[in-house]
């Protein structure tokens, strides 16, 4: 493989830390949804899949990702908003 495609700084950084609460929480699938997003902002799909036991695009997450992004289209955060659309694609094509 060409070392133009090696990371030689992966590994290097702190893991990404979710704080969810107990998962019997009525907050649970927020906290979950919110993380998934971090995660896939941050490149840790997988780590947030598995700290949460939800996948990218698992429907039964719709109505709080609508909401994150409903609040971040309201407050003009570009980042989030667009991966919580992404989300929803994911779920589309899922069905």
């Amino acid at each position: 493989m060409s070392r133009a495609f090696v990371n030689e700084d992966a590994g290097g950084g702190p893991e990404p830390d979710y704080r969810l609460p107990d998962p019997d929480s009525p907050y649970y699938r927020e906290a979950a949804a919110w993380a998934l997003i971090q995660g896939a902002d941050e490149g840790d799909s997988r780590g947030a899949e598995d700290a949460t036991g939800y996948r990218w695009g698992d429907p039964l997450l719709v109505p709080e990702v609508r909401a994150i992004l409903a609040g971040a289209e309201e407050r003009g955060e570009d980042r989030v908003a667009q991966l919580a659309r992404r989300f929803l694609r994911q779920v589309s094509a899922g069905s």
